[in-house]
């Protein structure tokens, strides 16, 4: 399979599955073996936000706002988003459309100095 061929999602097991076929299973068992191993965390809730941004605004603005108010954020159009996981900021991305509902998709990992 060459990188051209790859889907944007991998699925493992399907991954796994063609690299066995392929015949190269020294990298399989790898492979395998560290999604074996984090196993035990999937199934631990952890809170994902994307801030798209940041207004501040009195009470009595905010006791005034009506449904079709519009709000004026602190970035511009275009501009990245924050994406945090519990409380941490741990990428930027991008608002996109998929189907009828909003997603984000991660352009930038932001390395942590912890």
């Amino acid at each position: 399979m060459t990188p051209a061929d790859e889907p944007s999602g991998i699925d493992l097991e399907s991954h796994v599955a063609e690299r066995r076929r392929s015949g190269d299973d020294g990298e399989d068992q790898a492979v395998t073996r560290s999604a074996a191993e984090l196993e035990a965390v999937f199934d631990v809730p952890v809170r994902v936000s994307a801030i798209l941004g940041r207004a501040r605004l009195g009470i009595s603005d905010l006791l005034q706002l009506a449904p079709g108010s519009v709000l004026e954020l602190d970035r511009k159009v275009g501009e990245a988003i924050d994406i945090y996981v519990n409380d941490r900021l741990v990428a930027r991305g991008e608002v996109v459309l998929v189907e009828d509902k909003l997603g984000v998709t991660m352009t930038e990992i932001v390395k942590s100095d912890r």
